[in-house]
């Protein structure tokens, strides 16, 4: 019996930033965000998104697009570091809104008895999710699992991580029927305690505050969505997880150089061209040559047997980062539907093709596993349309950007958004005090 991904969906928002615009009103040169980075737009969430909303669409999309009952998922499983609570999951929100819609036709609280739990862990954390459903179905191989990856990569203005903003989910039905993916249960991991991106709890004294009231205590913690981080260190840290758990990976698997089968690399994806720029270590010891001064390494990065190996193995994975920016958790899957979306364009035939996964989340770790492609995947590839919809998505000026940062906006710049939205927000009752309710609009 095989097990993996039987199904995929995502959703994107509707809305983007060109990145030429920001780059300009930032007195930096296109050109380096462009061709040095790979970007060319940012999604951005609207008024009434957030990660919940990102998550819900996902999920209402898969089970639509697929037929899937919903009472045959067992469990669905967050990867976020978006979270919209410290308690209550951001998952219980999606599959609230995604029930309120399915009631009609299954019922009411169709997932009254699904487990639903988030998982946080950086960008990685909806791989953990992965990793953990795959165990589940293995020991339940009747049952099926949704993961989610949704995530908003928000960044402060003007700091240097502002043009890696992005935001969006990736759903995935996990099952004994894999229909897109079989996963192998081989997973390479290396884990260490580092501080390279990380989102703190910030410390204000009660008296430097204006308007504060008078029960709070003196030193108050403020939770915001912008990471501090040492954008460099976490490059490094990246590259030295990755090619820890690619070693582990060969150990486990006895594989001598498992990358030289793999028909596409995919990662984690902070930028579109991150991906190529860190694996020139492992490629170097990989191949014997040498990669200890910064001259070498740029030698190993501009050689044609790499950028031949870039082009066919990793550029296909690229593109939809290019046009959607870092969705943190979603990002690696999202790289596997654009290497799969182009390869379906394209007529080009994948069954029985492995797939290698390198995973990284700050804090930091790393997983690397293998998935192979199944006889059906054009079945399931064919629902998703990736690159037509995204252009279907509005533009949106810069200074329109700079208040949905900001939240200076009240009304969606959208107005012709359909589909589900933040409402309102419970301010004055004691015990719903931010309390979220959410809405459906068809």
């Amino acid at each position: 019996m095989t097990f993996g991904i039987e199904a995929a969906s995502y959703y994107v928002p509707s809305l983007y930033l060109e990145i030429k615009d920001l780059a300009e009103k930032r007195g930096i040169e296109p050109a380096k965000l462009e061709k040095g980075l790979g970007l060319h737009k940012m999604g951005f969430p609207d008024v009434h998104e957030d990660a919940a909303t990102f998550a819900a669409e996902a999920l209402l999309k898969l089970i639509q697009d697929y037929s899937i009952n919903p009472k045959d998922i067992a469990r669905i499983y967050l990867g976020t570091e978006s979270a919209l609570d410290a308690a209550k999951p951001t998952a219980s929100y999606a599959m609230q809104m995604v029930e309120e819609v399915l009631k009609s036709e299954f019922g009411e609280r169709v997932f009254r008895n699904c487990d639903v739990v988030d998982m946080t862990f950086a960008c990685i954390g909806a791989v953990d999710a992965l990793h953990n459903s795959m165990d589940f179905v293995r020991s339940n191989p009747g049952k099926k699992a949704v993961i989610i990856a949704s995530d908003y990569a928000k960044y402060e203005l003007a700091s240097s991580g502002e043009y890696t903003q992005g935001g969006g989910a990736v759903a995935v039905l996990i099952s004994s029927k894999p229909d897109l993916l079989e996963i192998e249960n081989h997973w390479g991991v290396a884990t260490e305690s580092v501080f390279d991106f990380f989102k703190p709890r910030r410390h204000f004294k009660k008296e430097n505050l204006t308007n504060a009231p008078e029960n709070y205590p003196e030193k108050i913690e403020v939770f915001t969505d912008e990471p501090v981080f040492d954008g460099q260190y976490s490059n490094q840290c990246y590259q030295d997880r990755i090619r820890e758990a690619y070693q582990h990976y060969k150990e486990i698997t006895g594989k001598n150089k498992p990358y030289e089968v793999w028909k596409y690399l995919i990662f984690h994806l902070p930028y579109a061209f991150h991906g190529k720029r860190v694996f020139t270590e492992i490629y170097s010891l990989e191949n014997g040559l040498s990669y200890q001064t910064a001259d070498e390494q740029k030698a190993v990065a501009k050689s044609d047997d790499y950028l031949e190996f870039i082009n066919k193995k990793i550029e296909k994975s690229q593109r939809a980062s290019s046009e959607i920016g870092n969705m943190y958790t979603a990002s690696i899957f999202m790289a596997l539907l654009s290497a799969l979306q182009t390869s379906f364009n394209e007529n080009e035939e994948l069954e029985n093709a492995e797939i290698g996964f390198l995973g990284y989340g700050s804090g930091s770790k790393s997983k690397v596993f293998v998935g192979k492609v199944s006889k059906n995947w054009k079945k399931v590839v064919e629902k998703w349309d990736l690159f037509e919809s995204l252009k279907n998505r509005k533009a949106i000026d810069f200074e329109t950007y700079e208040k949905l940062h900001r939240k200076q906006l009240e009304k969606s710049v959208n107005e012709n958004y359909k589909g589900f939205g933040l409402q309102s927000v419970e301010l004055e009752n004691p015990v719903l005090k931010g309390a979220r309710y959410y809405s459906h609009q068809k």
